[in-house]
């Protein structure tokens, strides 16, 4: 228990010291770059880390390892991250058949969009729709 305790204090007090470091980088690079660039203000050391706050909220990241866990399967508690899936429940509970069929629908309804964007085929190469 003291050790889990221990490892606990230990990666809270390392994740305070980076992002310390990474204020004060911010900061560093803003005052170098950006009055001299665009002419406006130097910023303080706490305005540099309600910066990165700011574009934590706003841009967000650092939650794609769930998104991917959600998406492609988790380990050990699967029914956690799919319960409200209900795309990837159906895609689950298909045969072969079924799933070999569901691809090709979905390959017929974007050929429309591939013809006009630059889209990639994420169901399949267009090498293997040519032959």
């Amino acid at each position: 228990m003291k050790d889990i305790v221990k490892f606990w204090f230990m990666g809270i007090g390392i994740a305070i010291v980076m992002c310390a470091a990474f204020s004060a980088v911010v900061m560093l690079l803003w005052n170098a770059l950006m009055p001299q660039i665009f002419a406006i203000a130097q910023i303080s050391y706490l305005q540099a880390a309600g910066l990165l706050v700011l574009a934590r909220l706003l841009f967000g990241g650092g939650m794609g390892c769930w998104r991917r866990a959600a998406l492609f399967g988790a380990r050990g508690n699967e029914r956690l991250f799919h319960q409200g899936n209900k795309l990837r429940e159906k895609w689950m509970n298909m045969s072969a058949s079924e799933r070999e069929e569901f691809v090709k629908k979905e390959k017929d309804f974007f050929k429309f969009h591939r013809g006009f964007s630059h889209f990639q085929d994420f169901l399949g190469s267009e090498k293997e729709e040519k032959k």
